[in-house]
């Protein structure tokens, strides 16, 4: 049986470090861990750390990056986790990254402002350049195909602190039709996503607004699931995409698809 050692974000950020480093570790794909090096103390060869924490004891929310080497400017793996009103594990934000790819500063202006990847401004020279390069919406560099060994990793994080479903906050709609693949089920704004699908397909109302006037608005956009996004973050609801909160239960697949046939 799993030792529980929190139950909490708040709990985990109570603990000792060393308890800490032995929860967390689970997070990290065992072929990830492999690949870049990554043993349980979260350091290098020469002992420097490979982790940071940004959480403080009984406050309930954490910043975890987990780096492939101490120098690097970009984390590997990005979580930053919540506390629900009911106790609950959420996801605000997780990303991860292949650090041997191009990087794009979609995360921030030339002056090096913060974008909040696009969220509240845009460097739109650095999207275009990103588009180009398959990337999606607020996407810095190129991803390690590693979701599903993520997702399963993540589920024995969440089950040592005796949960058995968690919830996310899919920023992009990409990311929403991404987890839906992986077993996630909506708490809210699947009728949303569904109209959505309506709108992007023979008589929706969103082709015609595929015209091509920007980069991110070509016609081929409404066929797969990274043009619609790009698309709707280019503006093209005239609303934001909000409002869309994702859960899943351990070791179980929701079995949702709003996008179907949908490629990629």
């Amino acid at each position: 049986m799993t030792e529980i050692i929190a139950h909490s974000i708040a709990g985990l950020n109570s603990l000792p470090m060393e308890k800490r480093l032995a929860c967390i570790h689970a997070i990290v794909p065992p072929a990830l861990c492999e690949r870049f090096g990554i043993g349980g103390g979260f350091t290098d060869s020469d002992g420097r750390s490979l982790l940071k924490w940004v959480g403080e004891p009984g406050r309930s929310t954490v910043e975890i990056s987990i780096f492939h080497d101490h120098a690097a400017d970009d984390p590997l793996m990005y979580f930053h986790l919540a506390d629900t009103m009911n106790m609950q594990i959420h996801v605000l934000l997780a990303i991860i990254n292949d650090p041997d790819s191009p990087r794009f500063d979609v995360d921030r202006m030339p002056d090096g402002s913060p974008t909040e990847f696009g969220i509240f401004k845009r460097n739109i020279e650095a999207e275009k350049l990103a588009f180009e390069a398959g990337l999606a919406p607020g996407q810095i560099r190129r991803g390690l195909r590693a979701l599903r060994g993520a997702v399963e990793s993540f589920e024995s994080f969440i089950t040592q602190l005796g949960h058995s479903l968690y919830f996310v906050e899919p920023l992009q709609y990409h990311n929403a039709a991404v987890f839906e693949r992986y077993g996630f089920a909506y708490q809210q704004g699947r009728r949303w996503m569904q109209s959505l699908n309506t709108r992007f397909s023979l008589g929706g109302d969103l082709l015609s607004k595929l015209d091509g006037s920007t980069l991110f608005r070509q016609p081929q956009a409404a066929l797969s699931i990274r043009g619609r996004s790009w698309a709707i973050h280019d503006g093209i609801l005239g609303e934001p995409f909000t409002g869309v909160t994702m859960y899943k239960r351990v070791g179980q697949h929701a079995g949702i698809t709003t996008f179907v046939n949908g490629v990629w």
